[in-house]
C-alpha cells in the first residue's frame, strides 16, 4: 500500500482519528510497513501524532473526541461536562476525562487532558454528544452533578457546584441511582440538604432517599472550608457555609 492509497482509505472510510494497531489488523499490513506510511504522513503534515500509536488528521481538533479516544471506558466529565451542559460559564483550562483506566495527563495541540480514574461500579450515566467522527461520551447532567460533589477538586469550585445544582433540571430517580453507584454518604447528605433548601419539589423522592442514607457522623458541608459553623442535626452536616450564604450564592448566579 502506498501513502496515497492509505490517505484515500482514510477519506473513503471517513476516518479522522485512529489507533494504528486497529488499522494494521484491518488493512493486513505488517508493522514496519504501516509505521513507515504513518510516520511519513506525519512528517508531511497530513497526520498528527496524539500519543504513541494514536493519530488524527492534522486538521482534526475536537478536544472532547480526542480526550475520550485516549482512554478506554471514558467520558467527558466533571468541570468539562458542567460547561458542556450549560451549568457553568467558567471554562476549565484542561479537559477532564473520567475513565476506569489509570492514565497520566496528556498534552496535545496546546490542550491538556486530565484523566480521573474511577472504579468500574461508579461508571454510570453515560450519554453521547455529536455525530459521526464528532461523537463522544459524556456524563449526563445528574451524573455530572453527583461526580462533581464527589470530587469537587475537578469541578471549578464549590460555589459553582451550588449554582449548578440550583439551576439544573434533575431527575430524582437518576440522582438516587447515581448516588448509589458513587456510594459517598457525605455527598448524598449535601445534595439532600440542598434539594430541601432550594425547595425542589420534583426531588421530594430523592430527599426521602437521602434521608434514609443519613448516618450519625458529621461531615463538613463545604469540603474546602474550615471546621466551623452550626451543626445541622437533620442532615448531620457541619454548616461551615451558612444557609444565608448559600442562598446568596444562587441569587447572584454570575
Amino acid at each position: 500500500m502506498t501513502q496515497n492509497n492509505f490517505v484515500r482509505y482514510l477519506e473513503e472510510e471517513e476516518i479522522s482519528i485512529f489507533e494504528i494497531q486497529n488499522l494494521k489488523n484491518t488493512l493486513d499490513l505488517g508493522n514496519r510497513k504501516i509505521n513507515e506510511i504513518v510516520e511519513n504522513l506525519v512528517a508531511k503534515g497530513f497526520l498528527s501524532r496524539i500519543e504513541r500509536g494514536k493519530y488524527c488528521r492534522a486538521n482534526f481538533r475536537d478536544e472532547n473526541v480526542i480526550g475520550t479516544f485516549l482512554a478506554k471506558e471514558s467520558a467527558v466529565a466533571y468541570w468539562s461536562a458542567l460547561n458542556l451542559h450549560g451549568l457553568t460559564e467558567q471554562f476549565p483550562n484542561k479537559i477532564f476525562i473520567q475513565t476506569t483506566q489509570l492514565k497520566k495527563e496528556v498534552e496535545f495541540a496546546e490542550t491538556s487532558y486530565q484523566f480521573i480514574k474511577i472504579q468500574t461500579n461508579k461508571r454510570a450515566g453515560i450519554i453521547f454528544n455529536g455525530y459521526g467522527n464528532y461523537k463522544y461520551p459524556i456524563t449526563d447532567i445528574e451524573k455530572t452533578i453527583v461526580d462533581c460533589f464527589d470530587l469537587p477538586q475537578y469541578s471549578g469550585g464549590f460555589a459553582e457546584l451550588i449554582r449548578a445544582f440550583n439551576q439544573a433540571k434533575l431527575s430524582a430517580k437518576k440522582l438516587s441511582n447515581y448516588c448509589n453507584a458513587v456510594d459517598n454518604i457525605a455527598v448524598i447528605k449535601r445534595l439532600g440538604f440542598l434539594a430541601e433548601l432550594f425547595e425542589k419539589k420534583n426531588l421530594s423522592s430523592f430527599v426521602k432517599f437521602a434521608r434514609s442514607k443519613v448516618n450519625r457522623s458529621y461531615n463538613l458541608f463545604d469540603i474546602f472550608g474550615e471546621s466551623t459553623g452550626e451543626s445541622n442535626s437533620d442532615w448531620y452536616l457541619r454548616m461551615n457555609l451558612s444557609k444565608e450564604n448559600i442562598l446568596g450564592i444562587v441569587q447572584n448566579q454570575y
